[in-house]
């Protein structure tokens, strides 16, 4: 491929660096199309509640990683351009303008439609001065039993410096005066996060006063004697990405572990503040944190609405989507006993393609590795761990397996970003039962999703692999959508055998006979199938690509696409997140079209698929199409080849892109549009809602 074209105006209509979306905004459009489903009046109401949860956990995620990024490059002068060809500083300041936008959507969202339809609902979310006297007496008697022991006062004087915000933290900022003496002193509250936001009223009722609205009624006994003046509510968010120079690092475990203390004190990224509040609190704030007036978002209370949670999480089957629950895959179903599937004979009579969460991940994933853990003829287990559960059954069948005298490793990738402190507490007890923990190769994160059983079968030693695109998370698996797939097949065996040999071990990683592994070699099989798409179009041969992953930005891989796209080759971006693909641009990219699912799941699943001239070529693996994946961290893409298999996995992405299908749709300005219904106003099927319905058992069978 020749990249002439892409300096060509007179080609593209657009400046060579418009040929990509800006990631960060792009980013901005997918936490606003889950906005978009918090305003759907259609979805059941605590659905709704949680949408909006989504977004402020989103964004406060956001800005912690990539806000942070962009500051960190703008205080240290780097001048380097992103693939748009923006200067981080314009970069900044087009992030902020859009969250602003964002936030007062969010707003009015809550207040204008969603407090209003729970207040008609009976649940109901009330300020203290709107409390009878009969109310507020046992809440009074609630804040000095279980509230006031918890809470700090600190206030700012010659003697007292000002106090370290936690970042996310919901706060209290006041002014008090001294009687005596008319001294002004600002103090602040730390909101307690043990405790939950939002009181019932009454118990078990369903009304509800903030937590920072008891705590403001009763100021008057963590400052006796003294006026208050004024308060309002504020929140700061900090630089909480973790950086960790690996070859200066002994123990890479006691230095994460360093460095996350220090992440505690990362400076300042975001400021949020009630908009009632007074300039003179707020230029304190905004001398004290040390941010600029531009990152200051004036928001109607409530601020963090992550608090919400607990009214979406009410006992109201009435206001939420119908429960669902996932099946035993079909492929373990036929050797079901009794009490459970026996996973490995079913690999051994065939591959089993699992489909999560529609599929059961404690019947397949789970359960393969804890009838491995006590069977007497394995003889070995190995196991990648990128994110598990606090309680995880995955851990726990390792150590069992350790107990039981199996070899057993485990890589833990203790640089999980937010997850770092649990998989440091996993590695550590997982070490203390005798299991091997390795953390990987330095200066790449392990993110591929492998497990390996190796199996004495009498005839001969058999390798039993699971590998797929998900973690081995039980809790997220029940709303993670993820393929992975259960196989015996030697060549796969040899493979992942050989990958954790170099993860745990040394040498340079040499070639595999039919997985694809980052860095070495994933963009490159790519890029060079993406190629062979357009050779078998340009001979008359079936060509077609359909990609299904988190987030599309690699520029190198985009510029592939377009370059198919030129040449006529239809190709399908199912995009959950990030997608940096301008469709649709005349003589750049006609053929190519973006859609985007979400809904109840969280689309996570990463999927390559190539016509190849009527010899389908399908990938399942764990990465998305970002430089993080392709050059810093280790990643695998496993091939499909039982035919019913692929012709699932196919069948399913056609479904998500279909035009009959309801969808966001990217169009070549970089706006998504919420597609619903069709020319004549009927609407189109919901793909994930299709798929549950497909799931539930008929009246007659019952549920696995």
């Amino acid at each position: 491929m020749t990249d002439s074209w892409m300096h060509d105006t007179s080609v593209l209509g657009l400046r060579p660096e418009s040929r990509f979306v800006d990631r960060e905004l792009s980013w901005l459009h997918f936490n606003t199309r889950v906005l978009e489903l918090a305003e759907d009046p259609d979805l059941p109401l605590l659905e709704r509640v949680r949408f909006l949860t989504i977004v402020t956990s989103n964004l406060d995620e956001f800005y912690m990683v990539r806000v942070a990024g962009l500051k960190r490059r703008i205080a240290a002068g780097i001048a380097t351009r992103s693939a748009t060809g923006a200067m981080p500083r314009e970069t900044h300041a087009a992030v902020l303008a859009a969250t602003r936008t964002l936030i007062e959507r969010q707003t009015r969202c809550l207040l204008d439609q969603v407090l209003p339809a729970l207040r008609d609902e009976g649940i109901r979310i009330v300020r203290w001065g709107d409390l009878s006297d009969a109310e507020q007496w046992p809440l009074t008697e609630l804040f000095h039993a279980k509230v006031f022991p918890v809470l700090t006062p600190l206030a700012v004087d010659p003697s007292h410096p000002f106090p370290y915000i936690s970042g996310l933290s919901l706060n209290l900022a006041m002014v008090v005066r001294n009687p005596l003496t008319d001294a002004r002193i600002f103090a602040r509250v730390k909101v307690p996060p043990s405790l939950d936001r939002f009181v019932p009223i009454t118990q078990g009722g369903t009304e509800f006063v903030p937590l920072e609205d008891i705590i403001a009624a009763h100021l008057d006994t963590l400052f006796p004697g003294m006026v208050l003046e004024e308060f309002s509510f504020f929140r700061v968010t900090r630089n909480e990405d973790v950086e960790v120079e690996e070859d200066d690092a002994e123990n890479l475990l006691t230095a994460m572990e360093k460095e996350l203390l220090r992440r505690r004190f990362g400076p300042p990224v975001r400021l949020e503040v009630e908009d009632t509040m007074s300039r003179e609190i707020l230029d304190t704030l905004i001398d004290e944190l040390d941010i600029t007036p531009a990152e200051v978002f004036h928001v109607p209370w409530p601020l963090d609405l992550r608090g919400l949670t607990l009214i979406a999480d009410l006992p109201r089957e009435d206001l939420q989507l119908p429960a669902f629950v996932p099946k035993t895959a079909a492929g373990l179903v036929t050797v079901e006993s009794a009490s459970a599937p026996n996973v490995l004979e079913a690999m051994r009579k065939g591959d089993v393609l699992l489909h999560h969460p529609y599929d059961s991940f404690s019947t397949s994933v789970q359960l393969f590795l804890q009838q491995a853990a006590v069977d007497p003829q394995v003889l070995a287990i190995k196991q990648t761990l990128y994110r598990t559960s606090g309680d995880s059954p995955i851990v726990q069948a390792l150590i069992e397996a350790a107990e039981n005298g199996k070899q057993v490793l485990a890589l833990v990738e203790i640089k999980a970003r937010f997850d770092e402190e649990a998989n440091i507490e996993w590695a550590r007890k997982l070490e203390q039962a005798g299991v091997h923990v390795v953390y990987g190769v330095v200066g790449l994160k392990t993110h591929a999703k492998l497990s390996m059983v190796v199996r004495d079968d009498g005839d001969r030693l058999r390798r039993y692999v699971h590998t797929g695109t998900g973690n081995y998370h039980p809790k997220t698996a029940r709303y993670y959508e993820d393929f992975g797939l259960l196989t015996t097949d030697p060549a796969i065996g040899e493979d992942v055998a050989q990958l954790f040999n170099h993860l745990s071990g040394f040498g340079l990683m040499t070639g595999f006979r039919k997985v694809i592994v980052a860095p070495q070699f994933l963009r490159a099989a790519l890029i060079e199938r993406i190629r062979r798409e357009t050779e078998h179009h340009l001979a008359g041969r079936p060509a077609h690509i359909t990609f299904k992953c988190n987030a599309v930005v690699d520029e190198a891989v985009i510029d592939a696409l377009y370059e198919a796209s030129r040449n006529g080759v239809p190709i399908d971006i199912l995009v959950r997140g990030i997608c940096a693909i301008r469709p649709g641009v005349p003589n750049m990219s006609e053929t190519i079209r973006v859609r985007s699912q979400l809904g109840r799941f969280l689309e996570h699943s990463r999927v390559y698929a190539f016509a190849n001239g009527g010899v389908d070529d399908v990938l399942i693996g764990s990465a998305d199409l970002m430089h993080r994946n392709l050059d810093r961290r280790v990643e695998v893409l496993t091939p499909l080849e039982n035919p019913a298999h692929i012709d699932r996995v196919k069948e399913l992405l056609n479904f998500a892109v279909a035009d009959t299908t309801a969808s966001w749709r990217l169009d070549s300005s970089g706006a998504w549009v919420r597609v619903r219904q069709d020319g004549s106003g009927l609407a189109l099927a919901d793909y994930q809602e299709t798929l549950v319905a497909r799931n539930r058992p008929k009246p007659s069978q019952p549920e696995s």
